[in-house]
């Protein structure tokens, strides 16, 4: 399109000869510029958050109390029947101990036969208070 019939003036020889037209704002004005950064409310609000984690912090510690009541309970149990069946491990091993200190008794007679004024079983300890042996000491072999 030429000019001559964007301006409604025909035969013109040069720019120079066309009138001057400046832009204006439309009647009323311009709308205004947004320019404040405004971000959308999207999602919960803050006191929203904050009771929804305090209701799940809540009913999580109330899961865990239900948890240790139960594992006490358990727990309970299994030293109450620990404690129903220790005199009996006491007497097995009683039992246990008596045999091995036979044989050790007849291991230690066979053993020191040859010593003049060895009595088999008497302490080499002068205490008056007796001590059961300690872990390995009724089995010769395993010194």
């Amino acid at each position: 399109m030429t000019e001559a019939v964007v301006r409604n003036k025909p035969g013109m020889v040069s720019v120079k000869d066309m009138p001057v037209l400046q832009d204006g704002p439309p009647p009323g004005g311009f709308p205004p510029v947004r320019y404040a950064r405004r971000i959308p409310t999207k999602g919960p609000s803050a006191v929203a958050i904050f009771l929804a984690a305090f209701g799940a912090f809540s009913y999580g510690m109330y899961q865990v109390g239900k948890g240790n009541k139960i594992r006490r309970a358990l727990k309970e149990e299994k030293y109450a029947a620990r404690r129903a069946i220790l005199p009996i491990l006491q007497a097995e091993e009683d039992k246990r101990f008596v045999e091995q200190y036979k044989k050790y008794l007849d291991e230690e007679a066979r053993i020191m036969k040859d010593v003049p004024g060895w009595k088999v079983g008497e302490s080499v300890y002068h205490s008056k208070r007796w001590t059961p042996p300690a872990t390995g000491e009724l089995r010769p072999d395993v010194w």
